[in-house]
């Protein structure tokens, strides 16, 4: 039964981690039924059963998450061509379905993003990636790495992760105009709270660039520090990285009573390799989470 189950929930996975890599592809029912090895006759019932949104709905919302990163990022991709990208065979169409969905035209949300009411209309995709069955770690997938200080400068979020994307984007911003790409500066997310704790004002993150280079003393955006160096427990995390939870979840309350090891006085952070989210495909984005150990 326990087999079966995995069996299934493998290939679910093998959907969503298909969409996401495969925006510009085909992803329609019958493509998407064969990639998760189900009969096209059953699998849009199963997949809305699962995720609580149909393989269509989410499919749209997958793209118009990358059709508004593009809005933000960058004025080098026309809305016309972005459009196109996210499925819409006119301008006009996808100015309709956005602004329905953010409550902005795609220009004005080019020239100032409101990134609570962003945060609110993928609500149905965050649910649907989140609810998805849990990730299963073995004690095998966490090693332990000695790690080295990390001079780091931090972004300081404090407060409801509702406004969480706003720091996000300061801090892209910063990360351009210091000249800190993530392919020559590594990006670490240090958790200070629970992700959603019972007063949402108590939300803390640091965003943090690794640099040496020292901080402006008229810069009240962003402060030095180091990531402490020492021993810590890695795990590295193959699914949603919008949610580091379940990893974070298994490191504390399954991982580290079984290994007779104890936590350092740090909080667990994160490292994301190779592309800072949001910015490039999801497939480029690999992060490992690291619990600090005495």
């Amino acid at each position: 039964m326990k087999a079966a189950l995995e069996n299934y929930q493998a290939r679910m996975q093998r959907v969503l981690d298909h969409i996401d890599q495969h925006l510009d592809d085909d992803l329609s029912l019958e493509a998407l039924s064969g990639v998760a090895a189900f009969s096209k006759y059953h699998f849009h019932r199963q997949f809305t059963s699962t995720f609580g949104v149909s393989v269509h709905r989410y499919v749209q919302l997958a793209r118009m998450k990358r059709a508004s990163y593009r809005l933000a990022e960058s004025d080098a991709q026309s809305v016309t061509d972005i459009a196109m990208d996210a499925g819409y065979d006119a301008p006009d169409a996808f100015a309709r379905a956005f602004r329905q969905r953010f409550g902005q035209s795609p220009s004005s949300f080019r020239k100032s993003p409101d990134w609570g009411s962003w945060l609110m209309a993928f609500g149905p995709l965050e649910k649907a990636r989140n609810t998805l069955m849990q990730i299963i770690f073995e004690h095998d997938d966490v090693t332990i790495r000695d790690v080295p200080p990390t001079p780091v400068a931090i972004m300081e979020h404090r407060g409801d992760r509702a406004t969480l994307q706003d720091t996000i984007q300061r801090f892209i911003a910063w990360r351009k105009a210091a000249g800190l790409s993530p392919e020559i500066s590594p990006t670490f997310n240090v958790f200070r709270s629970e992700r959603e704790p019972a007063i949402p004002a108590d939300y803390s993150m640091d965003i943090c660039a690794g640099t040496a280079q020292p901080i402006e003393a008229n810069d009240a955006q962003m402060k030095a520090g180091v990531i402490p160096g020492g021993r810590c427990a890695v795990l590295r995390y193959p699914g949603n990285t919008n949610n580091l939870e379940p990893a974070a979840l298994y490191l504390y309350r399954e991982w580290l009573p079984a290994s007779g090891e104890e936590a350092r006085d740090f909080p667990i952070y994160c490292q994301r390799h190779l592309s800072h989210f949001p910015e490039g495909p999801l497939r480029e984005v690999v992060v490992e989470l690291f619990l600090p150990l005495k």
